[in-house]
């Protein structure tokens, strides 16, 4: 049997492969974050003047269990905005406080991460980096996708060009020129590399810390984190990690 015409329909055909790859890309967790990213890259260099505001992106910072990765830094006369993205569509459901956030697509849910917790050691690693006020770090989340908030969130959780007004809200100056610039010059004196071998090992740390059987270490002073559980309040029985120092040192993190 003549299998040519056959071949030669199916070499007619190529051009589904690359199709084929791109929206196979398209739908991987790694393209969905680097498309937020690159969103709030672009829309804070075109809405945000570069002559007050200057951006600095992809940070990765030294902390005491390891590195912290910070999608975008926004200096200016105004403070310096720690910005978070996530590329999630679909309902959210969350509160400033809880330890977890829902994500919620037609009838499936799925939990992640509070994204203020996250971004909450961002702002301590940069506290620690930079000789500047700590009131004056002003954490932001923005989410890209096509999400709609089902719960009231704070005002520094937006979607969209949202981030854009609420770091516009501070009207008051409070650092020179002169203190942005040298601000500028410690983010980029104390940050690692930005390069693949960089990623790559930040991503070994995260799934180390995700590791409930490995060794943990706190990442405001560099002690032991041990597994606790809660007595009372709304996360009564539920576990978390504690540091060994407390009460001199009370940072804790969720067990997931």
């Amino acid at each position: 049997m003549d299998f040519s015409p056959i071949i030669n329909e199916v070499f007619k055909m190529w051009w589904l492969i690359p199709i084929f790859l791109v929206l196979t890309i398209i739908k991987t967790p790694w393209f969905k974050g680097l498309f937020g990213e690159t969103f709030v890259k672009l829309s804070a260099k075109i809405c945000l003047p570069a002559s007050t505001y200057h951006l600095v992106h992809n940070v990765t910072l030294p902390t005491p269990d390891g590195t912290t990765q910070i999608d975008h830094i926004i200096a200016s006369p105004y403070g310096i905005f720690v910005v978070e993205t996530k590329n999630i569509k679909g309902w959210i459901f969350g509160g400033e406080k809880q330890a977890q956030w829902t994500q919620k697509i037609f009838k499936n849910s799925f939990k992640f991460q509070n994204p203020l917790r996250q971004n909450y050691k961002h702002v301590k690693a940069l506290e620690n980096a930079l000789n500047i006020a700590p009131e004056l770090i002003h954490s932001v989340v923005v989410f890209t996708g096509e999400s709609t908030f089902k719960t009231t969130m704070p005002a520094n959780v937006t979607r969209g060009f949202g981030y854009i007004r609420y770091i516009k809200s501070f009207k008051t100056p409070a650092l020179s020129e002169t203190e942005v610039q040298n601000a500028l010059m410690q983010i980029l004196d104390v940050r690692l590399a930005p390069s693949l071998e960089t990623h790559r090992k930040h991503v070994q740390q995260l799934r180390k810390r995700a590791d409930t059987t490995a060794d943990r270490i706190c990442p405001r002073c560099g002690e032991q984190l041990v597994s606790r559980t809660a007595k009372r309040g709304a996360n009564a029985g539920n576990q978390f990690w504690g540091c060994s120092a407390y009460p001199k040192c009370k940072a804790m993190q969720s067990v997931t």
